[in-house]
């Protein structure tokens, strides 16, 4: 079966990719596999299927990986987190590589903040040494420490963040010129001094007034 038709298939997709994980070799992205290990965690650990879900231009892993009680996704640049807010309000709210894109980020993340109910998560997950990629435009870098200040700028409190990266210097080479998968050589040692990803937690109070 050749690449397109198994593209048509997602199935076989799923099945081929559980068989090489298996196996050992990593089919995530090789930039994005801690932070997905760290992040499945965290969700587990709230319990997915008590959760109403909403995904900032969602992708397959977050769907694929829990069966929420409810999921939702919108498309940036299509609907504009910077500028718009849905009505529903959500238990858990998922930034999967968008906030770099985004012209105005601290706006974004407000209204984040403001679609969570009382004792809701925020997770966020952006690169840092990794090339320019517009999509359509590529905007922004934050370290932990950077993060942490925009979310707190959001409304959240700095007790109710937890900030986590990840990065190596082989990492951080092989993504000069193409998306490069872990596979079975990628090492998943971290360097601190290297961070390739950054990702933080972030809680709603369960006092906090709705804006």
């Amino acid at each position: 079966m050749s690449l397109i038709e198994l593209r048509n298939h997602p199935e076989l997709k799923d099945r081929l990719r559980k068989t090489l994980q298996a196996v050992g070799y990593e089919t995530d992205d090789w930039v994005r596999v801690m932070m997905y290990r760290d992040a499945f965690a965290f969700i587990r650990e709230q319990g997915p299927e008590k959760l109403d879900a909403l995904e900032i231009s969602g992708g397959v892993q977050w769907r694929r990986e829990f069966n929420f009680k409810s999921y939702r996704t919108t498309e940036y640049p299509g609907f504009d987190i910077c500028s718009e807010t849905l009505p529903q309000s959500f238990d858990l709210i998922i930034a999967d590589q968008i906030f770099e894109h985004l012209k105005w980020p601290m706006r974004a993340a407000r209204n984040v903040y403001s679609m969570l109910r009382p004792g809701g998560h925020f997770i966020i997950a952006t690169p840092f040494l990794l090339r320019v990629h517009a999509s359509p435009i590529d905007c922004n870098r934050w370290t932990e420490t950077g993060l942490s200040c925009l979310l707190q700028e959001a409304g959240f409190a700095e007790k109710d963040i937890v900030t986590k990266s990840w990065g190596n210097r082989s990492c951080v080479q092989a993504n000069f010129k193409r998306w490069q998968k872990a596979g079975f050589l990628g090492s998943l040692k971290n360097e601190p001094n290297f961070p390739v990803m950054v990702w933080a937690f972030a809680r709603k109070p369960l006092d906090s007034a709705e804006k």
